[in-house]
């Protein structure tokens, strides 16, 4: 079973920014994140952005270039760094592996964006 950690979270004035990280606890080179998505309260999950080992990335249209996901050179560590964050990003952000067909989720971290 993975143990994905999802780190980095807080509560930012709109117009800030966080680096959300996101890695096994176990360093389970098996368990390697490839996307980010968060929930808000009563609202459904939604992905946020995904990076392929192909390297390619996909954002939902609500990212507008304000954020932007990377990993580290081993794959085990998924970040994404959020600029210019907004009051409707507010919302617990989750990490997620896919491994054998199944997807693995970590704990989530909450982004709190308020003035």
């Amino acid at each position: 079973q993975a143990q994905l950690v999802a780190s980095g979270g807080g509560s930012v004035q709109p117009g800030g920014s966080l680096r959300l990280s996101c890695a096994d606890s176990r360093r389970d080179a098996r368990f390697k994140p490839i996307a980010w998505y968060r929930q808000a309260p009563g609202k459904e999950r939604e992905l946020v952005a995904s990076l392929s080992f192909g390297r390619d990335t996909n954002y939902a249209a609500f990212v507008k270039g304000r954020f932007t996901v990377s990993r580290d050179k081993a794959g085990n560590t998924l970040y994404l760094q959020m600029n210019t964050l907004e009051p409707e990003d507010t919302a617990v952000y989750y990490c997620k592996a896919i491994l054998g067909g199944h997807e693995y989720w970590g704990q989530g971290t909450q982004v709190t964006v308020s003035s």
